[in-house]
């Protein structure tokens, strides 16, 4: 038997691919009429998270956050099963995971957090990304069943925070490419050429595969052969904003990224790689 708590669009579509799968699933949500619409699926739903734990061996969340997840595992506790595992889904703090592994244990169960990179059509269709780390006994244990709720799980070592903070990072580069993004779309429309035009740019020219090679010279941190020179880059980064500015708009990420330019340059760096911006940013 499996609890799911907190059926959002993740929850709620995870709960469904695993009727699908042949599991029994007992429900909650904190607004009881999203956990009784998976009823229509095969769910069965409770009012009271204790409820909807008793008896499951398994216990997977999908929650807002820190305060959420340690909230609802305390009302939660009294129903749990002994020996139940708990699979949080949510994205967290590092630290707030490995104080609920912590935790846990001390109390006799076991908390598993694993993240996703998965929107909810990917939790239907069981595709995406799933993180986790910790115990390497538990991660062989469960591997079965998460592998079946996702499209690949990665494994990220013994320690039980770090699946958090690999989801922090995913989602901080998410995060900066939509803001990229979206400063494309708005020079453009600046500049009178169609979205369509450079969606076609992007269909033709990739970006991403420039990735691998610039981590690699950010890790390396020697920026002293440069394939474009930060002062070039800065001219650059200077008609971007100029371009804004004539059509009575303001960029959102080139504006700092150009103070920081500045900086480098003031001190001597303007003939080096422009990636210098990013010296000191990887771990030794």
């Amino acid at each position: 038997m499996i609890a799911f708590l907190g059926m959002g669009l993740l929850g709620s579509n995870f709960v469904q691919a695993l009727i699908k799968k042949g599991e029994k699933i007992q429900v909650w949500n904190r607004t009881f009429a999203r956990a009784k619409a998976l009823e229509s699926f095969g769910a069965t739903a409770f009012e009271k998270v204790e409820d909807a734990v008793k008896g499951a061996d398994r216990i997977h969340i999908t929650l807002k956050d820190d305060d959420s997840v340690n909230e609802v595992l305390e009302k939660a506790k009294a129903g749990f099963k002994p020996g139940v595992i708990i699979i949080d889904h949510t994205t967290t703090s590092s630290e707030g995971a490995a104080e609920r592994t912590a935790l846990w244990k001390e109390r006799g169960f076991t908390y598993l957090h694993a993240p996703v990179f998965m929107g909810p059509q990917n939790a239907l269709e069981s595709t995406g990304y799933m993180l986790v780390s910790g115990d390497a006994g538990l991660l062989k244990t469960l591997e079965p069943e998460l592998s079946r709720m996702t499209g690949k799980l990665i494994k990220l070592g013994p320690l039980p925070n770090t699946a958090a903070g690999v989801k922090l990072i995913g989602n901080l580069f998410l995060i900066s490419l939509t803001a990229g993004l979206s400063d494309a779309l708005s020079l453009a429309k600046d500049l009178h050429i169609p979205s369509e035009m450079v969606s076609g740019l992007f269909d033709s020219w990739n970006p991403g595969s420039m990735v691998p090679g610039r981590l690699k010279k950010i890790i390396q941190n020697d920026f002293s052969h440069p394939s474009w020179e930060l002062d070039m880059a800065r001219k650059d980064a200077r008609l971007m904003m100029e371009e804004a500015k004539k059509a009575g708009t303001s960029l959102t990420v080139i504006p700092p990224i150009a103070g920081l330019m500045d900086q480098y340059i003031t001190n001597g760096h303007g003939k080096e790689d422009w990636m210098i911006i990013s010296r000191g940013a990887a771990a030794n």
